[in-house]
């Protein structure tokens, strides 16, 4: 046992002592790339496709492993135009990432930038609470907004079509935005864990748009767009009605009150493990109450 161990630290110590200075800074600088181009990709609907092309190795590798004949065959005859087809797929993408380094100065990259779990959940607290305050605020005014609460999926795209605010959410800053005949009232207000990225974004239009009623505007019709290709939640205030309504996974619930948005977003974008402390909390404070 005590040979074997040995033995590994000794192809260890073989491969540090072969390795020079351009070695490191090889992989240092290749190790830079994929992470910024991880990066990227995670701010566009690329990502999804990333996950299906990693499902797709992954089978063509079963197929090998199991000898799949025919199942290989077709993977590889995929595989054989998958940089053509890449390019074609990833066009938008692609453009819009070189654009973005392009743009990129050398003084705004940080490689050890991470968000902090604790600090994102304290800020989609106080933002929906601003969202809420705000929505009831304008439905009673009948003012028309439409506000989009990214998660999982970035909306990089969306987001360069408006105007770059990067703000805390407060009523107020909702008021102003979509105060009517202002510049940024017609568009999206699109939120990033917790702030306000860009407002007077432009969403896309519903896939199905003959399917969806005759009395539902533009808002309502952009905001279940935006649903059907995001898992962002998209919250809507009518300007003829003042309605709140929701829409998510490309169906939009209408009829909100201020308490039953402010329970959906809470159940929505606050971390799951952020919930399940509050949980914990709950019950020991029940067991304490009830031992006294």
């Amino acid at each position: 046992m005590f040979s074997t161990i040995a033995d590994g630290f000794n192809m260890i110590w073989n491969v540090f002592k072969y390795i020079q200075i351009n070695d490191i800074l090889d992989i240092a600088i290749l190790s830079f790339l994929i992470y910024h181009g991880i990066k990227l990709i995670r701010e566009t609907r690329a990502q999804q496709l990333v996950k299906g092309i990693i499902v797709l190795v992954a089978a063509y590798m079963l197929a090998i492993f199991f000898n799949l004949q025919t199942m290989r065959f077709f993977m590889k005859a995929c595989f054989e135009w998958g940089i053509v087809a890449l390019l074609i797929v990833f066009q938008p993408e692609l453009r819009r990432i070189l654009e973005k380094v392009g743009r990129t100065k050398f003084t705004e990259i940080n490689i050890f930038a991470g968000n902090e779990v604790e600090e994102t959940t304290d800020k989609w607290k106080v933002c929906i609470d601003a969202v809420c305050d705000a929505t009831t605020d304008l439905s009673s005014s009948c003012t028309g907004a439409l506000i989009v609460c990214e998660r999982k999926t970035k909306l990089g795209e969306q987001i360069d079509t408006g105007t770059i605010l990067n703000c805390s959410p407060s009523a107020a800053v909702f008021g102003n935005i979509f105060f009517p005949n202002t510049p940024l009232h017609d568009g999206a207000v699109i939120i990033r864990d917790g702030i306000i990225l860009a407002a007077g974004c432009f969403l896309p239009k519903p896939q199905k748009e003959e399917l969806i009623a005759k009395q539902l505007g533009s808002r309502h019709r952009a905001a279940i767009g935006m649903s059907e290709i995001s898992d962002a939640i998209v919250i809507v205030v009518s300007e003829e009605t003042g309605t709140i309504s929701v829409a998510e996974n490309g169906e939009l619930t209408r009829g909100f009150t201020k308490e039953s948005l402010k329970k959906l977003l809470n159940s929505r974008l606050i971390p799951e493990k952020d919930t399940n402390n509050n949980k914990e909390h709950l019950a020991g404070r029940i067991i304490s109450k009830w031992k006294k």
